[in-house]
């Protein structure tokens, strides 16, 4: 029997090479005036900006752009947003980085609302219901990690000692398209390479053992978790002439957020939201650095606790997909599924937590704060000592 199962709204998709070139007529549907969000300088010093521009151009658009730099902030999105209220801009095109497409997404919430971001953000304010309207959308990553360009969230970051990374999330944020084109990704340097796709491997692994998965989202999931495994290390030690493998990581990236909107996440994105907000650390390297031992940690309290636990069976499957190999016995599969995560940690060179700034000291306050949403989605209730043990096996 197939459980029953409901699925969340989804942009409407277009991948592959030269896409980029789509996105002039797409955002014409909308109207004649755009706000293009862009990064700091990865596209605009890019081949790629001259093309769109003209492109704009000749499909009678006229734009102003705007440019983040770093994790968004609220502080950011509500000047982006008073900035440019007033400007009657029918779409909005974020083209960029997970970072940049979540400020597109929450700016283009909010400029025929008004209200601060605060009002919105789980968790930290008042958290009013959202009734929009949102300003069409067009989501262009030009990394492969996140996948934001196919969810509802617009994740905004507060560092320091009483910050926060919290989510304004409604569906009337989902882009109106995603796309997906992987000649943006040409020049990605390999600690983007290695962070971005640890993010997007987790996303897929956590989406896939989630609470909320079902037979529609595990297909997709392990859709993804082959693109990965066949190009995540290509792509990091063969760089711009891996083509192949970086089109199946735009793949992988863009499934994750798929999966990931539709099942929840888990404990690794529990902990990724106080050690973003509390430590200058990239997402990507949280995840990198903690899915191996995290998955450890969820399978050794499911053999203890929950032995009838329905993910110690997909832990098994991943390794069998990861792995490229049948394996008959469910314990041998699980401890491979663990080393593969570890191995691939290693060759992507990503740090432990103490390399970043992390203590034994930081570890309550840490934990204190990572039951959010995805760690209500882990396949298995952790109690503190079990995420303290986490956190210092990666310190």
């Amino acid at each position: 029997m197939i459980a029953p199962f409901s699925l969340a709204r989804l942009p409407r998709i277009e991948f592959g090479s030269g896409r980029l070139q789509r996105v002039p007529a797409l955002a014409a549907r909308y109207g004649s005036r755009a706000l293009l969000i862009t990064g700091a300088r990865s596209f605009t010093d890019s081949p790629h900006a001259a093309g769109l521009y003209s492109g704009l151009k000749e499909a009678g658009l006229s734009w102003k752009q705007f440019q983040v730099a770093g994790e968004p902030s609220p502080e950011l999105v509500d000047a982006a947003v008073a900035k440019y209220r007033d400007g009657d801009f029918a779409v909005v095109i974020g083209i960029g980085g997970g970072s940049v497409l979540d400020a597109a997404k929450a700016v283009a919430g909010l400029l025929r609302v008004g209200n601060s971001v605060m009002d919105y953000l789980e968790g930290v304010g008042p958290e009013l219901p959202y009734a929009g309207p949102a300003v069409p959308f067009i989501a262009v990553p030009t990394t492969a990690g996140t996948g934001s360009e196919a969810t509802k969230n617009a994740v905004l970051s507060r560092q320091g000692e009483t910050g926060f990374k919290k989510s304004f999330r409604d569906e009337q944020l989902v882009p109106e398209y995603a796309v997906v084109d992987p000649d943006l990704l040409s020049g990605c340097p390999p600690e983007l390479i290695a962070a971005n796709g640890m993010d997007a491997l987790t996303q897929l692994i956590e989406s896939y053992v989630s609470l909320r998965a079902n037979t529609f989202t595990d297909a997709l999931a392990i859709s993804g978790l082959r693109a990965a495994r066949d190009g995540l290390l290509d792509w990091y030690h063969h760089g711009s002439s891996a083509l192949e493998a970086r089109a199946r990581m735009a793949y992988a990236a863009l499934i994750s957020g798929i999966t990931l909107a539709q099942t929840g996440l888990g404990s690794v994105h529990g902990l990724a939201s106080p050690l973003g907000a509390y430590f200058p650390i990239g997402h990507g390297v949280v995840c990198g650095t903690l899915v191996a031992e995290a998955t450890r940690v969820n399978i050794d309290v499911m053999r203890e606790r929950e032995p009838d636990n329905p993910a110690l069976a997909k832990y098994a499957r991943l390794a069998e997909i990861l792995c490229q190999q049948r394996i008959r016995e469910p314990e041998a599969a699980r401890e491979k599924l663990v080393q593969l995560l570890y191995d691939w940690t290693e060759q992507l060179d990503l740090p432990e937590l103490g390399e970043l700034g992390v203590e034994a000291t930081d570890l309550p306050r840490i934990v204190a704060s990572s039951r959010g949403s995805s760690m209500k989605t882990n396949p298995v209730v952790l109690t503190d000592a079990d995420i303290t043990h986490l956190l210092e096996q990666r310190l």
